[in-house]
């Protein structure tokens, strides 16, 4: 093999089964070689490459060996054959069982599209970098705000005059302020340039979308005025839409769970066994469920938060995913499970979140039905023309948006957090402001930009089932099993544990199951009035020593 792959391996850290060691040996072609493997890594999200990984990333396979040249292609092909991987067009596809009131079984086809967020991270990060992804995020987004028909007379900063005129511009939101006559001024800033615009209170319409954009958000505006100052008649965000609603023939659902925390003192386990049991009954509902979708903070982690060692049932990462696998175990294998990571879970916290690392769960990989993503991802859910489109991301921006946005604290929108989803949907990003999640910069794109419209999006984080829509997208924030914590009743939360809700693909009908266990409801009741009692009692014991 040629020094240049090797040096590759090394830099890398990466470990090859003997098969894929063999396979890049046979490239002809070592540029190609190392791009296979550079991509394969990144994709997959593992240092360990196997067969089994190589087999379990077809769509990423059949793409790559697409591009090589005549006789690499054709070796690499034979190459594959011999390892029992056809590399002819197929589906992502696995034969289910289904078993009738009747007792006959009837098989049914899965197929599903998985695309992972970039968490590649090999150098050390430079404020180049961040220019970079703001840079590829303003370009993206003008694209999708130039295509609005009323944007008339569009012109980049620079361009404008010292002559009143009416005009568009498309720019970011470097600052904002209210003047002492309640207006407010916004700068506004393209790769040109940048220019203050003004919105007057009196305009109330335009006023309270002015009230609501945060910094770093890109928008188009309408305005009139001149190069020094710009009176805005209308502003205008990237959006999203989905004009219609996708459907599937086959009569089947998919459902969601977020924030298991295992290992946690307040982890619901009672109720979360009655939702294992429920799965693997004869009830209706459950046996048309064919996806689960887990949206991070599978664990409750270590080391999360100062003094979490106090509330931990598992004191290691190994042994509480060793709890989450033994749970996922009692998971019918006809369902596929979709898993990504949160804060608490073992990866890194910078988003994009790659794939929970196997050091610390390695249970979770003999999961055969278990597919683990990154955070962000986007799932496509086929059948046939039909396509479901599920976008899952943990949530860790959404405070921002509730503290950042005025309409949000209002309403106290951390009892309704669907409301806030409907801002990354309007933006057409996860976590638009600088400082409201901490990330990892993409180059050549903006890794948490909401670039392909979901049907549906599904988001943990706030332990509270919220169900709402924008622009025909379902906007589905997680349960949680996991009883209300010291920390969020200090901050406002209030969880809505052990609900599940489900969807049929078939006709959108939607339904909410309850899996509360009374007994542990009661349980962690007494448990709270006695914790308080307590804390009551050493204050008072330290009053009378003072």
């Amino acid at each position: 093999m040629n020094e240049e792959i090797l040096k590759t391996i090394k830099e890398r850290g990466l470990l090859l089964e003997k098969e894929i060691f063999d396979l890049l040996q046979n490239f002809n072609d070592d540029k190609s070689a190392r791009a296979f493997l550079e991509n394969l890594e990144r994709i997959s999200g593992q240092k360990v490459i196997t067969r089994s990984l190589v087999n379990k990333n077809f769509e990423f396979l059949q793409r790559e060996v697409s591009k090589l040249g005549g006789e690499d292609k054709m070796i690499v092909e034979n190459l594959f054959v011999k390892l029992g991987m056809s590399l002819e067009v197929r589906k992502e596809s696995s034969t289910i069982r289904d078993i009738t009131d009747q007792g006959i079984e009837k098989k049914a086809k899965q197929s599903f599209q998985i695309f992972y967020a970039d968490t590649k991270n090999n150098r050390k990060l430079e404020v180049g970098d961040f220019i970079s992804n703001f840079r590829a995020r303003y370009q993206y987004l003008q694209g999708i705000l130039m295509q609005r028909p009323d944007l008339t007379n569009l012109v980049s900063i620079n361009k404008i005059s010292g002559e009143r005129q009416s005009l568009s511009i498309i720019g970011m939101v470097t600052e904002k302020r209210i003047t002492k006559n309640k207006n407010i001024i916004i700068t506004m800033e393209d790769l040109t340039g940048s220019i203050s615009i003004l919105v007057k209170s009196d305009k109330v319409e335009i006023f309270e979308k002015a009230e609501e954009l945060l910094l770093d958000d890109i928008i188009a505006v309408k305005a009139n005025g001149n190069r020094d100052l710009l009176f805005v008649h209308e502003i205008y965000f990237p959006d999203a839409f989905v004009n219609q609603k996708a459907k599937f023939n086959e009569d089947i659902s998919i459902a969601f769970l977020s924030d298991i925390h295992c290992g946690s003192k307040k982890h619901l386990a009672r109720s979360f066994e009655k939702l294992l049991s429920w799965l693997n009954s004869h009830d209706e509902n459950a046996r048309k469920i064919r996806y689960l979708f887990f949206s991070g903070d599978n664990v409750d982690g270590v080391g999360i938060f100062p003094g979490q060692e106090h509330f931990l049932e598992l004191r290691s990462m190994k042994e509480q995913y060793t709890l989450l696998a033994y749970y996922l175990s009692k998971i019918p294998r006809h369902i596929t499970m979709f898993m990504c990571p949160g804060q608490h879970d073992a990866t890194r916290v910078a988003e994009p979140q790659p794939i929970i690392d196997r050091k610390y769960s390695e249970p979770l990989y003999h999961i055969d039905n278990l597919i683990l993503v990154t955070n962000p991802a986007l799932i496509k859910l086929k059948e046939g023309e039909n396509e479901f489109k599920v976008l899952m991301y943990h949530g860790a921006s959404i405070h921002n948006f509730i503290n950042e946005i005025k309409d949000l604290r209002e309403i106290k929108a951390h009892r309704c957090p669907a409301k806030a989803v409907k801002h990354m949907l309007k933006r057409r990003h996860l976590a638009p402001t600088h400082s409201s999640a901490i990330y990892i910069p993409g180059a050549e794109k903006d890794p948490l930009l909401i670039d392909e419209v979901p049907d549906i999006v599904c988001t943990g984080e706030v332990h509270r089932l919220d169900i709402d829509s924008y622009n025909g997208i379902l906007i589905i924030t997680g349960s949680c099993w996991q009883a209300q914590t010291e920390f969020e009743e200090k901050v406002g939360n209030i969880p809505d544990p052990a609900k599940l809700p489900v969807l049929n693909l078939k006709n959108r009908e939607l339904k909410v199951f309850d899996f509360t266990d009374e007994e542990e409801k009661k349980i962690v009741k007494e448990e709270k009035i006695v914790n308080e009692e307590n804390e009551e009692e050493e204050i008072g014991g330290e009053g009378n020593g003072d």
